[in-house]
């Protein structure tokens, strides 16, 4: 269960603001269309988390306790700077003719690829047998995030303080990475 609620809860914080929800909102514009950015969204996002989950599983196997806990040290640490720092725009796929739920899909899977939700949910992966739960947890997480962004579309911006989420996930998460950093090393 510890799992399941850390994933889940430290995604939904990092997407708030984040470009996966920027994008899930413009498409919903674009298209008008919410069901199939929704079932693009769920689609892109449950096979991004089951992806990133069984990565951390497999690190799991590998290496002892405290490397793993320098790994999810250093993943809410890059999580919190990224929260922090500039992002560039997000690349709303005009050009892209798929229709809705491929464009929602393809375009968010991609943009998932690599992405602090990933490194956080592989970590959190890695410090447990149940990687399942991590996956589902994180893909609840990402879900709670962006579906308000696709039915609110612009108007969620001006239904919660983005910025100010923003900079206290951040810092909630540069600490958090700290003091588990300090732990691995045994400073703490």
């Amino acid at each position: 269960m510890d799992a399941f609620l850390t994933s889940l809860f430290a995604l939904a914080l990092a997407e708030i603001g984040d470009r996966p929800q920027i994008l899930c909102a413009a498409l919903a514009i674009r298209f008008g269309r919410i069901q199939p950015i929704i079932w693009g969204l769920a689609l892109a996002t449950f096979l991004n988390c089951l992806i990133s989950a069984f990565a951390g599983s497999q690190v799991n196997q590998w290496i002892s306790e405290e490397p793993v806990q320098l790994f999810h040290a250093l993943s809410l640490l890059f999580a919190g700077a990224g929260m922090l720092a500039w992002r560039r725009p997000v690349d709303l796929l005009d050009k892209w003719t798929m229709g809705p739920f491929w464009t929602a899909f393809l375009g968010i899977f991609i943009l998932q690829l690599g992405d602090k939700g990933q490194f956080i949910l592989a970590a959190t992966a890695a410090r447990t047998d149940a990687w399942a739960f991590a996956a589902t947890g994180g893909w609840i997480g990402v879900m709670i995030a962006c579906v308000p962004a696709i039915i609110l579309q612009e108007k969620l911006a001006k239904l919660i303080p983005v910025t100010a989420i923003r900079r206290t996930g951040g810092g909630l998460f540069l600490f958090l990475g700290l003091v588990l950093a300090m732990s691995a090393w045994g400073l703490f």
